[in-house]
């Protein structure tokens, strides 16, 4: 809680969620919002890269069972933010895929961003009011470009592009059905993010990228800074590409 003694006002730090929150961009995304004065609830299996503090609640959570998930939110008595950043690939190749891998990857991309969300939505519905960012994904809307990673092994798979395919969609659904209890569903699709990848990998996806670099993690929190600030109250079911134009061509 934050206090301005000199109005006599009582002001409640706004809080978020962020899933996924051990990773790279998850611990930038808690960072950030930390930064500007959010409390966050950093939820992920492991969570031994973000440390607890009066801003950061570590939670972890399996975002793909059901009870642990309802559980979880029993205890958030209000929430401003939802970031769906949780999410998982394979790198073996299609001909090779098991429906172990194959199910493994649905239930975290889909089925976990799916149970944040709804139980998310009930608690905005009843503020009237909230935010969702869903990170979905430039291979939600297009296929990888196998030539891009030549021998690099870490080829896009197709159950991943499918999974953002259907993170985008659930989106929409979202905004469309939502949007009356003044909940924004937004998506942030975005490209290749610098994360000293190969060479070749790099001067490849440069190559195909109008802008000619790739991305880095500042470009994809400024855009949830937009998504989910007080000014922004009419953007609802877009899915926003940030890629340096990787899908214009």
């Amino acid at each position: 809680m934050l206090t301005n003694l000199n109005k006599g006002k009582v002001f409640m730090k706004k809080k978020a969620i962020v899933t996924g929150a051990n990773g790279k961009l998850g611990t930038a995304f808690v960072e950030a919002l930390t930064g500007k004065g959010y409390f966050v609830y950093a939820v992920d299996l492991n969570i031994e890269n973000i440390e607890a503090s009066e801003s950061v609640e570590l939670v972890k959570l399996d975002i793909t069972y059901e009870t642990a998930v309802h559980n979880f939110f029993s205890s958030v008595q209000d929430l401003d933010v939802l970031v769906n950043n949780a999410g998982i690939g394979v790198f073996t190749p299609f001909e090779d895929r098991t429906a172990a891998e194959f199910k493994n990857v649905v239930e975290v991309n889909l089925l976990g961003t799916f149970l944040m969300s709804q139980s998310a939505i009930k608690i905005m519905k009843n503020t009237y009011g909230g935010k969702i960012v869903n990170i979905a994904s430039i291979y939600g809307s297009t296929s990888s470009d196998e030539r891009i990673y030549g021998d690099s092994g870490r080829n896009n798979s197709e159950v991943y592009s499918a999974t953002k395919a259907g993170v985008i969609s659930l989106t929409k659904y979202m905004a469309a059905h939502f949007g009356k209890y003044n909940i924004q569903t937004n998506s942030i699709s975005p490209g290749g993010i610098y994360n000293h990848q190969s060479e070749d990998f790099v001067s490849n996806y440069e190559y195909k990228t109008p802008m000619h670099r790739m991305g880095n993690i500042q470009d994809l929190i400024s855009t949830m800074f937009y998504l989910i600030s007080d000014e922004t109250t009419y953007t609802n079911g877009q899915d926003i590409a940030v890629d340096g134009g990787f899908l214009a061509w």
